[in-house]
């Protein structure tokens, strides 16, 4: 089993690391995070001490960043991937970010000798911990191949959806549809609360009716519970990646009208105190609407 490294070691990379560990591969890790590679370390994994540490007679670096800006001083950067004597270098980039991003840092990584794709992922941290994870690959055939190791360990199916680029366009695209599906969900739960209807079971009809999505499954009965706690991903992410979604339809010309609600809630609540919260908490913004939110807005976070 290949050395394979991962860096970015948050919600989504810890989760693609452990899936890693667990097919057997040796692990080499980073995160600026200490606490996170100390429970890196201790679910078996061998931190290291840069991006270029970890890379270090890997064939295949795996990166779960915040942000394309981050990845691009991650691979190019002081001590970043560029630096790595060691070939082949394939990096597999599951951050979600900007296509064109991806695109320049892989001409720049190219120059370097070293391949990449946009190797994005669709689930979120309880679907990645059972090895559920949708992957959309953008880049060459051969990165394809290689990638294969990586890809049965963290995912249920693997779609090569065009060359780099084409993943993270894929991804957005799929974001954006599961970030209307979760607003309209949680508009409707707070309609039957409303209404005197049971949420509970009206989530489980809304599951057995034509209206039934995966939004239902990831979000529903934490949006019923409002257990909004432990995030599987963060609001303020959902609210980062909508920005994104937005910026990529316009460059298109596409009209997103039910996506600009859905970024105006994921603004306010993380404007509101709902930013590090579980993604559910969307729910929370219009139950505030209707008077009867079940999470508090201190004064500091309305001014």
């Amino acid at each position: 089993m290949q050395p394979i490294s991962v860096v970015g070691l948050g919600i989504m990379g810890s989760r693609l690391a452990s899936r890693l560990l667990g097919a057997g591969h040796h692990v080499r890790g980073f995160d600026i995070d200490e606490r996170r590679m100390a429970d890196f370390a201790a679910d078996g994994g061998h931190p290291a001490t840069s991006p270029a540490d970890a890379a270090t007679g890997c064939e295949i670096v795996v990166l779960s960043l915040l942000t394309s800006q981050i990845a691009r001083e991650v691979c190019l950067g002081e001590s970043g991937l560029s630096s790595v004597d060691s070939r082949p270098m394939l990096v597999l980039d599951s951050t979600t970010g900007d296509p064109e991003d991806s695109i320049s840092i892989a001409r720049e990584l190219a120059n370097s000798g070293i391949d990449y794709a946009d190797m994005t992922i669709s689930g979120n941290a309880a679907v990645a911990d059972r090895g559920e994870l949708v992957v959309m690959f953008g880049g060459s055939d051969e990165a394809f191949r290689r990638a294969a190791p990586v890809m049965d360990a963290i995912g249920r199916s693997a779609h090569h959806v065009g060359p780099v680029g084409a993943g993270a366009r894929t991804k957005l695209i799929v974001n954006h549809v599961l970030a209307v599906n979760r607003t309209a969900l949680a508009e409707g739960l707070v309609v039957a609360e409303l209404s005197g209807l049971d949420p509970a079971a009206t989530l489980e009809i809304l599951r057995d009716s034509a209206a039934r999505s995966g939004a239902m499954e990831l979000w529903g009965d934490r949006m019923v519970t409002a257990d909004h706690e432990r995030p599987n991903a963060r609001l303020r992410q959902s609210h980062k990646d909508a920005r994104l979604m937005a910026g990529h339809a316009r460059a298109f010309g596409a009209p997103t009208p039910a996506l600009d609600v859905a970024r105006s809630i994921l603004e306010e609540g993380e404007n509101t105190g709902l930013a590090d919260k579980d993604n559910s908490s969307v729910i929370e913004v219009l139950r505030r609407r209707a008077g009867i939110g079940r999470i508090a807005t201190t004064e500091t976070e309305i001014e």
